[in-house]
């Protein structure tokens, strides 16, 4: 999996959410550089699993659109002789 690199604007508007998330749900304080580091953990060690999910979700509409594709060649089939 490519690396997730954030424009620093996308950067700083997850941090705020993350320390937006802390003080609303923990009632916890988090810095920005903890916000950051959490960011960069998830990132590293969960983002795969997301970007997978995005795969496979991808896979399964190129997948029926490949069936429906089929299906329509199928129904232009003739029968020969007739």
């Amino acid at each position: 999996m490519p690396k997730l690199d954030f424009s620093n604007e996308d950067q700083a508007a997850i941090v705020a959410k993350v320390q937006d998330y802390f003080l609303t749900e923990f009632e916890l304080d988090v810095g920005r550089f903890e916000a950051e580091a959490m960011l960069q953990f998830f990132a590293k060690e969960i983002g795969a699993h997301f970007y997978n999910r995005g795969l496979y979700d991808a896979q399964a509409v190129v997948t029926g659109q490949i069936d429906a594709i089929n299906d329509a060649i199928y129904q232009l089939e003739q029968t020969p002789g007739s």
